[in-house]
């Protein structure tokens, strides 16, 4: 896994595309990689990246995310893109790209610098089942072709607290069907770290497994 990585996570509102870059991100720097944690969700700043920044730069990666005292007279939200990110693209190691929400969110992405001459970037959509947008195959399938071109599917299936297995396992197999018909691969399932426990390595389409530890609960500012 020496080949540089860049990733940038899509995905419907509250499909957890946050959380799974977050985490994706905790997982390459635990493994020695150097790590830039990018936030480009300027469809919701209610939620963003700036009340675990610092815990997050404890760990060792870098993250490319306001301050709330940077956004003083950016108006209350301070959704405007920060301008390094703008280069993030350019950094030495990993980029992890956290996109905004939705179809007008992933265009985020065409903000960026270098975005045509990466090689190495792949664009990853993060699916909840369990949500109004993508709760059928028909309305994952309408999405993804949506959002420009994906390069993988996670299946992040869920109902926050009261996710079971079997909730997890259902949108694997639902992620799975949209995957035939898309010919775009699954890349994992991912789920929060006890429910990962209780399902393997696998889940029962024979996808691996990431666990998650919940950051974005105490992200709402």
């Amino acid at each position: 896994m020496s080949q540089r990585i860049v990733e940038a996570y899509v995905g419907e509102y509250a499909s957890g595309k946050s959380e799974v870059a977050v985490n994706r991100a905790l997982a390459l720097a635990g493994a020695g990689r150097q790590v830039n944690l990018v936030d480009l969700d300027i469809v919701e700043p209610c939620y963003t990246l700036r009340p675990i920044k610092k815990e997050l730069e404890a760990t060792g990666v870098t993250v490319l995310a306001w301050e709330t005292r940077d956004t003083v007279g950016l108006g209350e939200a301070g959704n405007i893109i920060k301008p390094e990110c703008r280069w993030a693209l350019y950094r030495e190691g990993d980029v992890i790209l956290d996109i905004g929400y939705g179809v007008e969110g992933a265009k985020t992405l065409n903000l960026l610098e270098g975005v045509e001459n990466t090689p190495e970037l792949q664009v990853f959509a993060v699916i909840n089942a369990k949500r109004p947008m993508t709760s059928t195959l028909d309305e994952i399938v309408a999405y993804i072709k949506e959002l420009g071109p994906v390069d993988g599917l996670i299946n992040n299936t869920h109902l926050g607290d009261e996710t079971t297995p079997d909730i997890v396992q259902e949108g694997a197999r639902l992620v799975s069907q949209a995957s035939k018909l898309l010919g775009i691969p699954v890349v994992a399932t991912t789920a929060d770290r006890t429910v990962a426990e209780q399902m393997g390595p696998q889940d029962c389409m024979g996808h691996p497994i990431r666990p998650l530890v919940r950051y974005m609960p105490r992200t709402f500012w």
